[in-house]
């Protein structure tokens, strides 16, 4: 193979792999936009809990984190990305039986809470497991387009995905998702049956904790991003009604498109300048769009905020996470992915809740400056991260240096 062909032959290796993180994360776009106001409007339970019901997803997926890890370093990546997708498709048994049980408010949210839960373990089984799948196959030289890669198929899955679950609803009914997510499941099993396993890593396990303790302060910076998303994906929709605007699902499909974007335009960047520069450059643009979205006159320019909201969060995750996958020996790569990953399902988790106490409290546009100040206390830590990294590098080539 020429070197001409070799990227070209790379990057389709990566995208046959992160299909499984798309499928995945489109059972997770599916009722995205339509649970908050199923669960406030048709069950009428209040704000905080239906933001709830979407972060208690995140939840489950951040405690998930470290049994998913071990999974990935022992059993391999393969397995895990297929029990995952086994996961989602019996999320999507729990959320037919939630619509068959509308007539009964409380067992209906109960069965969303359950599926909800089922559906954060499995996201983190395909998610981590896709990333781990990938640089096996490819190597650890191409960490950033797997991580990449990887991210333009969730966003791309909740792009597509909102706007599809609205759609289905509408059009058939709230059990249509559920339907939708069990073959969308057994569709990616099919898939995944036949392909090559990456091969098991052979070498010492750092102790999970351990491994947290590393990626902690690039973990904390990339929590800090993840707000805006958290708060655009939970509550873009109550946003617009209170506005008394139409069709907020666009935001979420520009906020995924404009991230799509930027991730294929800009990937590069990564490995050419590193991390910790994108991630200034892009935490910097997430904090403009977050404060326009929180001062917008009219949905046009809450569109304009969505859009740079997702072109600025775009490219933190693989930034900060290739200088923190680089802390780790290869053998814990699933464990780091795991644990790095961890932080943005604590965002998520703890956004629904917070956000929705804040809007009742201060009302919707509020929770959109709450979210601008996460993104630029994020750009602070980074800046600190960024000029303490040569002297960490020199005590990691050096270590009788440390005292």
């Amino acid at each position: 193979m020429s070197d001409t062909q070799r990227p070209l032959a790379v990057t389709l290796q990566v995208v046959s792999i992160v299909l499984f993180t798309f499928i995945g994360y489109l059972n997770v776009g599916i009722p995205l936009a339509v649970l908050p106001g199923y669960v406030h409007s048709d069950l009428g339970f209040g704000t905080v809990i239906a933001g709830l019901v979407i972060s208690v997803q995140y939840l489950a997926t951040l405690l998930s984190r470290p049994y998913a890890g071990r999974i990935i370093d022992n059993q391999g990546s393969k397995r895990a990305v297929m029990i995952g997708l086994a996961g989602c498709g019996l999320s999507g048994a729990f959320m037919l039986l939630s619509s068959f049980l509308q007539t009964l408010p409380l067992l209906s949210l109960t069965c969303l809470f359950i599926g909800r839960l089922v559906l954060g373990s499995a996201e983190s089984l395909v998610g981590s497991g896709s990333i781990g799948w990938g640089i096996g196959r490819v190597g650890a030289a191409n960490t950033a387009k797997v991580i990449s890669w990887n991210g333009i198929a969730s966003y791309g899955a909740l792009a597509i995905g909102a706007p599809l679950g609205v759609w289905l609803v509408n059009r058939l009914g709230l059990w249509s998702m559920g339907v939708s997510i069990l073959l969308l499941a057994a569709l990616g099993l099919l898939l995944a049956w036949p392909k090559l396993a990456a091969p098991i890593v052979a070498g010492e396990r750092l102790p999970f904790l351990h491994v947290l303790g590393r990626v902690l302060p690039h973990g904390t910076g990339l929590a800090l991003g993840s707000i805006g998303f958290g708060t655009i994906a939970t509550f873009i929709t109550l946003y617009y009604a209170t506005q008394h605007w139409a069709n907020a699902v666009f935001c979420l499909s520009l906020f995924g498109a404009s991230f799509i974007g930027a991730r294929l335009l800009f990937g590069n960047l990564i490995n050419r300048l590193g991390g910790f520069r994108v991630a200034i450059a892009c935490l910097s643009v997430e904090t403009l769009g977050l404060l326009l979205l929180w001062l917008a006159p009219d949905a046009r320019w809450a569109l304009a905020g969505a859009a740079l909201s997702g072109f600025g969060f775009s490219l933190v995750f693989p930034a900060l996470g290739v200088e923190a996958v680089n802390l780790v020996p290869a053998s814990s790569r699933g464990a780091a992915v795991g644990a790095y990953s961890l932080f943005i399902d604590l965002s998520l988790g703890i956004t629904g809740p917070l956000a929705g106490a804040i809007a009742a409290g201060l009302g919707f546009a509020s929770i959109f400056l709450f979210a601008a100040l996460a993104a630029c206390s994020g750009l602070l830590l980074s800046l600190y991260l960024y000029r303490q990294a040569p002297k960490q590098r020199a005590l990691r080539e050096k270590p009788e240096l440390v005292q």
